[in-house]
């Protein structure tokens, strides 16, 4: 049998249980009146990763499915699914090839930390406002454009700092002003169906953002100067004692770890932003004010806090982090008014895999997507198959998400009144 066959064989039969597990777990925590909100998540991925062999020890003895119940399986799965492709293709790069490997998962690691940062700020709106920002790509689009004509057409030569600080000043005062205009209605009791009003107000900003840029800006791509060279550097030395020698006779732990400049430094960018947020939110007055009014409105009016002002700072927070990311990265991409489009569309798959309202899920989830992403463009051979397989990744995040867990990784059912906690 060829190893081909022998892959495919393994994946029929990790689908076969996982189906098994995720139904017949549910059946059975319903059965004793126990707690199922993980019982499907963990019975699919038990299922799929031991077979039988986990799932009878499971229903037999039926114990409260805790966090460690929920991680240990999925990596499992994980682990049997590279196991095969392993054995089904070893002379795959994903395989045979150690630099190959390290370059990818580092890849991954900073693109999906980029990820993770673009969502915290459609996590931070749904948390506060309950409105599923439409217009979170535009944001991401405009201080990608900011940026560039601050630095290449109104100030040649300006600092890049100075204009990403430019573009986060506008993009805020977009934010804030949006929210003020046509969100707090909301919440005056003029609009009669506020979901629907919030998702079509915000396309709405969507639409018009985009094609003013375009009317404005043109639709020929732009792209600013790399804003930090970095000195190249050889870790560790051919001296270091746990280097092999490599079949070209080199001593060396990785022929190549390549990694990109631009997203690199946004990376870097987005970890020092994210630290300073958390340290916002957690340790200052208005921070901690956000966090309120994300757990119980009423309560936090009736304490003094001014609901309407911490919906349009989170608004405004939100739209400007997307900016940042996109100031971050214009030194990277060719920019064009229809950039935002598809890291909006991730942004909404890692909210929904991180679960709804949730930062830190998030930031992880960003993580997870940036890592699938690296590990399915870098196991296919042909490169342009890969790269056109891209945005498929996301949406079978998505899909297994909603499937197994919709809550996500982190997020909870939650009661009236509230969107999320963080």
């Amino acid at each position: 049998m060829e190893f081909s066959y022998i892959f495919w064989w393994v994946i029929a039969w990790m689908i076969f249980w996982a189906l098994v597990g995720s139904f017949v777990t549910r059946r059975i925590y319903l059965h004793r009146d126990l707690d199922t909100s993980n019982a499907t998540f963990v019975g699919s991925m038990l299922g799929a990763a031991t077979g039988p062999f986990g799932l009878a020890p499971l229903w037999m003895k039926s114990p409260d499915l805790t966090n460690r119940f929920v991680v240990f399986p999925a990596l499992g799965a994980v682990t049997l699914i590279a196991a095969a492709f392993a054995f089904a293709d070893p002379s795959n790069n994903c395989v045979a090839n150690g630099s190959f490997v390290a370059s990818q998962i580092v890849n991954g690691l900073i693109i999906g930390i980029i990820y993770g940062f673009m969502a915290l700020g459609l996590s931070l709106i749904f948390s506060i406002l309950g409105v599923v920002s439409f217009a979170h790509g535009e944001f991401y689009m405009v201080g990608g454009m900011i940026t560039y004509f601050a630095t290449v057409v109104w100030f040649p030569g300006l600092n890049p700092a100075l204009g990403i600080l430019i573009a986060c000043a506008m993009t805020f005062a977009l934010g804030a002003a949006f929210e003020r205009m046509f969100l707090t209605p909301m919440y005056e009791g003029k609009i009669e169906r506020p979901v629907e009003y919030g998702i079509l107000v915000t396309f709405g900003l969507a639409f018009t953002v985009q094609y003013f840029v375009q009317a404005v800006a043109g639709a020929n791509p732009v792209k600013t100067q790399r804003y930090i060279d970095f000195p190249r550097l050889r870790w560790p030395s051919a001296e270091d004692p746990w280097l092999v020698k490599s079949s070209r006779g080199n001593m060396e732990l990785f022929d190549t770890v390549s990694i990109s400049n631009p997203r690199f430094t946004a990376a870097v960018m987005c970890i020092l932003v994210l630290c300073a947020l958390l340290y916002f939110l957690h340790r200052t007055w208005t921070g901690k004010a956000l966090r309120a009014v994300s757990q119980d409105r009423e309560a936090a009016a009736i304490a003094g806090i001014n609901p309407d002002r911490m919906n349009m700072l989170a608004f405004a927070l939100g739209g400007m982090i997307a900016a940042l990311a996109g100031a971050m990265l214009v030194q990277a991409f060719s920019w064009l008014p229809q950039v935002g489009n598809i890291p909006a569309m991730r942004s909404f798959v890692i909210v929904v895999l991180g679960g709804l309202g949730s930062l830190p899920g998030a930031f992880l989830g960003g993580i997870i997507v940036g890592l699938v992403e690296a590990a399915g463009t870098g196991c296919i051979p042909d490169a342009q198959k890969a790269a056109s397989y891209i945005p498929a990744y996301g949406m079978i995040v998505l899909t297994l998400t909603l499937l197994l867990r919709p809550t996500g990784l982190f997020g909870r059912r939650f009661a009236s009144g509230t969107h999320g906690k963080f």
